[in-house]
C-alpha cells in the first residue's frame, strides 16, 4: 500500500508542477506588454503589492500560523528571489531583448532549480537523469539560438542572474512547502516583503497624466503577473516540487518556453514554425526521460511531515 501511496503521491506532484508551468508560462509575454508602457520598478513592486494583499487575506482567512524562527531564513530567500529577484531582473532584461530571447534562458531554469534541489535539499538524482536534463536544455536554447534571435549583453547578463536566483527561491520554497504546505510558504514570503514593496510602489507611482496613458492591456498584464504568476501559479508550483522532487518536478520547466512561445505567437500574432512542434515533442521525451530516472527526494523525520494543504 505505501508503493502505491508514493506513486500517487509522486503522480499529484506531476500534475501540480505541470498546472504551475501553464500558468508560469504567460510570464515573460505579459510582463513584455507591461515594461513597454511601465517602470520595471513599479510594475515588479505592483504585481508583488497585488498577490501580497491576496496572500494576505488568504492566511487572515485560515488562521495561519506564524512561520517558526528557523523557516525565516528560508523564506527570506522565497521573497529575495522569486517574488522580488527574477521579476525585477527579468523586468530589466526584457528592456534590452525581446520576450523570444529571454525565453532562451529559461531552458536553464530546471537545471538551476536541480541543482539548487541538490545542493539545498540533499536529493541525489542519477547520472541518466542529468543526461536527459542537460539534453532538454540544450533543445530548448538550441531552437532559439536557431531561430536567428539576437541579445544584449547586458540583457542576457540580467536573465542569466534571474535563472539562478529564481532557482533558489524554487528550490528553498519547495523544501517549506514540505512542512508549511505550498500556499502557505508563497504567502508568508509574499507577506514578508509587502512592506518593502508597498512602499517602492508608491515612491515609483507614476504622475497621473502618465497613468492615464497606460493601456488596457499593459494594466490586464499586469493584474495576470501579479494574481496568477506570483501567487496562483506559485500555489500548484511549491505542491508539485515537495510531492514529486524538486530536481525531477523541475524538469517540467522545460516545456515552460516552448508554452511561452506558443503564448506569444496567440497574444503578439508571431508565427509558430513546425520545428517549434518538432522541439516541443523532443523536450517531453527529455521530461518524461527524467521522470522515469530521478530518484524520490529524501524522506522527512515524522516530526517534520507537513500538512502538504
Amino acid at each position: 500500500m505505501s508503493g502505491i501511496k508514493t506513486q500517487e503521491h509522486s503522480t499529484g506532484g506531476w500534475l501540480n508542477g505541470f498546472i504551475g508551468v501553464l500558468i508560469f508560462s504567460g510570464s515573460l509575454p505579459a510582463t513584455r506588454i507591461a515594461v513597454k508602457e511601465m517602470d520595471p520598478l513599479f510594475l515588479t513592486a505592483g504585481r508583488a503589492v497585488i498577490a501580497g494583499l491576496l496572500a494576505l487575506v488568504m492566511l487572515w482567512r485560515f488562521k495561519e500560523k506564524r512561520p517558526a524562527r528557523q523557516q525565516l531564513l528560508p523564506l527570506f530567500l522565497v521573497a529575495v528571489g522569486g517574488v522580488i529577484g527574477f521579476p525585477l531582473l527579468s523586468a530589466w532584461a526584457l528592456q534590452y531583448i525581446t520576450s523570444a530571447h529571454a525565453i532562451v534562458f529559461l531552458g536553464l531554469l530546471p537545471l538551476s532549480t536541480a541543482v539548487f534541489g541538490v545542493m539545498r535539499g540533499g536529493e541525489r538524482p542519477g547520472a541518466v537523469f542529468w543526461v536527459f536534463s542537460v539534453a532538454g536544455s540544450l533543445l530548448v536554447a538550441g531552437y532559439a539560438a536557431a531561430d536567428g534571435l539576437s541579445g544584449n549583453p547586458v540583457g542576457d547578463l540580467l536573465m542569466l542572474l534571474a535563472v539562478l536566483v529564481c532557482g533558489l527561491a524554487y528550490a528553498e520554497g519547495a523544501l517549506l512547502s514540505r512542512t508549511m504546505g505550498g500556499w502557505q510558504v508563497i504567502s508568508w514570503a509574499l507577506v514578508l516583503s509587502l512592506p518593502v514593496m508597498l512602499a517602492l510602489l508608491l515612491w515609483y507611482w507614476p504622475a497621473p497624466m502618465t497613468m492615464a496613458a497606460v493601456s488596457p492591456a499593459a494594466w490586464t498584464s499586469l493584474a495576470y503577473v501579479g494574481v496568477f504568476s506570483m501567487f496562483v501559479g506559485f500555489i500548484f508550483w511549491y505542491r508539485g516540487l515537495a510531492q514529486g522532487g524538486i530536481a525531477a518536478v523541475g524538469q517540467l520547466q522545460l516545456l515552460q518556453p516552448l508554452f511561452g512561445l506558443a503564448l506569444a505567437a496567440v497574444l503578439l500574432h508571431e508565427d509558430v514554425s513546425i520545428s517549434m512542434l518538432g522541439i516541443t515533442l523532443g523536450v517531453m521525451i527529455c521530461v518524461a526521460g527524467s521522470r522515469r530516472f530521478a530518484r524520490r527526494k529524501p524522506a522527512l523525520p515524522a516530526g517534520l511531515q507537513g500538512n502538504d494543504r
